[in-house]
């Protein structure tokens, strides 16, 4: 009898009780089938290091009691991007073979279409099969049109942003005048109220609602909250930027070396990993004029306090759970979509340049990959690139009674090992056909082993693509590329931040590492 046969067999509280001596599994005696809640939480353009529990020092209270109750992952992985990164989340794929191998704006059928394909099922569709309530609130951005939202892809209720990023004041007031966002309610359009309405606030209320007035007690639920912060525009409430003003006139370099130590002391970064340099395009802070520090500054201070009140609602949404009594046979997973995003330069882009400062809904600003090398701190490049600063992410998971609290798990994982962890915890069966298609076999592998404080499986080997950078990592090898440039080898164990190249002395292992990427790229479908 495998592990998820058993699991089935006798219920989620006897296998935890046999696999790691607890007897609780929420209020249930030994023996009681019951399978847990889940709720993943993802946010949106967040750097390795920006909260407190991965040596940041941005205030996250519930984040950091959440890491304090379970466990931390120190290497684990998502795809590069918003696009990429949501796919493989919901199908367990990776994103070319659900359809999703770049961005929205789709490129003709196929891996780069730019919405999710019938060959592929989301952590919603399978979960139902297993009496699941699905619930989602927040960005979807895996298909802007019908059919493609998520009331057509499995999602009881729906409530969030249907397209990327936008104005979290009115979205309205897009990036750019031939730019629209769509906001939904289930499966109709949703114009927000033009008084008090905030991006953030209303992802958590919804999810809050939700909880509170679509599950009952008799059958879980599966919520999935992806927040759009802290991703540009630079948008907070007054109160929230106010907490912060002032405290990055240390500086971007400075920020660095003390979140590097802090990583170190938290056991999160091995030493002998050296902090990267700062980047090349960026300047030292002791440089900056007053100016120019004062408005980078600020800058920071809207982006912290984006990540603030996040956190803020993640409270919120732990103490619905708390007060339907479901906190014990809750499992909680929190996540980032990539790291942290340098778009617009090393002072971030200003696409009102209207005086205004950040913060208000006339205002539409990034805060630039000055503070972003600060954000991946302490790895190389950003959102885009697949170089660890691209696509390395906080993953905590707090699961009473099976994860042990205040662990870190230094096991490899991907994001496509989400849909299997899933499976296996809700006793869902992934399809062969769905809807009479046949569906892509799962990529992913459960994390369930390193929930359990146990060795897994892991993958031969993963892989990425995004808009030419491409990566493999086998072991504690990685070989990797930025679009154009040359292929360049890392140990990571010895050197994950990326600094000693060793393609030049390692040419055999270069090539076969080369040749499972090729094999995977044909496999999936990727164009150079």
């Amino acid at each position: 009898m495998n592990r998820r046969d058993f699991v089935k067999a006798v219920g989620w509280t006897a296998t935890v009780s046999y696999l790691t001596g607890c007897h609780t599994l929420g209020a249930g005696a030994p023996g009681r089938k019951k399978r847990p809640n889940i709720v993943l939480i993802m946010a949106d353009d967040m750097g390795f290091s920006d909260i407190g529990c991965y040596g940041g020092e941005i205030r996250t209270p519930n984040l950091d009691r959440l890491a304090a109750e379970g466990m931390r992952f120190t290497h684990f992985y998502n795809a590069a991007r918003c696009c990429p990164t949501r796919a493989s989340l919901l199908t367990g794929l990776y994103p070319h073979q659900a359809g999703m191998g770049g961005m929205v704006n789709g490129r003709g059928p196929g891996p780069y279409q730019g919405y999710l394909n019938d060959r592929c099922v989301t952590l919603a569709e399978v979960l139902k099969t297993a009496g699941y309530t699905t619930l989602m609130s927040g960005k979807w951005h895996v298909g802007e049109d019908r059919p493609y939202w998520p009331t057509d892809r499995g999602f009881d209720r729906f409530f969030g942003l249907v397209s990327g990023g936008a104005n979290y004041w009115n979205i309205a007031k897009a990036k750019a005048p031939n730019v629209r966002r769509k906001m939904a309610l289930d499966d109709q359009p949703f114009t927000p109220p033009r008084e008090g309405f905030y991006m953030t606030d209303a992802f958590t209320d919804h999810a809050v609602q939700f909880l509170e007035n679509d599950t009952t007690p008799d059958k879980p639920f599966f919520l999935y909250l992806a927040y759009t912060a802290p991703h540009w525009p630079l948008h907070a409430w007054p109160e929230d930027i106010a907490r912060y003003r002032g405290k990055y006139r240390i500086g971007w370099d400075e920020l660095r070396r003390r979140r590097h130590r802090r990583q170190i002391e938290m056991g999160l970064v091995d030493a002998q990993w050296l902090l990267t340099p700062r980047d090349e395009t960026v300047q030292a802070w002791d440089t900056l004029s007053d100016a120019r520090k004062d408005e980078m500054d600020l800058k920071m201070a809207v982006y912290a306090a984006q990540i603030d009140r996040m956190d803020q609602g993640i409270g919120r949404v732990l103490d619905a759970v708390r007060r339907l009594g479901r906190e014990e046979e809750t499992i909680i997973l929190f996540l980032s979509d990539n790291g942290g995003c340098h778009e617009g330069g090393p002072w971030g882009f200003d696409n009102r340049k209207n005086g205004l400062p950040p913060g208000g809904e006339d205002s539409y600003m990034s805060y630039g990959q000055s503070w972003a090398n600060a954000s991946n701190t302490p790895f190389r490049l950003y959102k885009h690139w697949v170089h660890e600063g691209g696509i390395s992410t906080p993953l905590i998971a707090r699961w009473p009674g099976v994860v042990r609290p205040g662990t870190l798990c230094h096991q490899v994982g991907h994001i496509i090992d989400l849909m299997a962890t899933c499976c296996e915890v809700s006793g869902a069966d992934y399809p062969d056909t769905f809807k009479a298609t046949p569906i892509t076999p799962l990529e992913g592998k459960s994390l369930v082993p390193c929930f359990q404080g146990l060795p897994r499986t892991g993958h031969e080997a993963l892989y990425w693509e995004h808009e030419g950078n491409k990566a493999v990592r086998r072991g504690d090898w990685k070989l990797v590329s930025r679009k154009g440039g040359r292929w360049e080898l890392y140990d990571m164990a010895a050197d994950r931040t990326e600094l000693h190249d060793r393609a030049t002395d390692d040419p055999q292992r270069v090539q076969d590492m080369l040749a499972l990427y090729r094999a995977w790229a044909q496999r999936c479908g990727v164009r150079d």
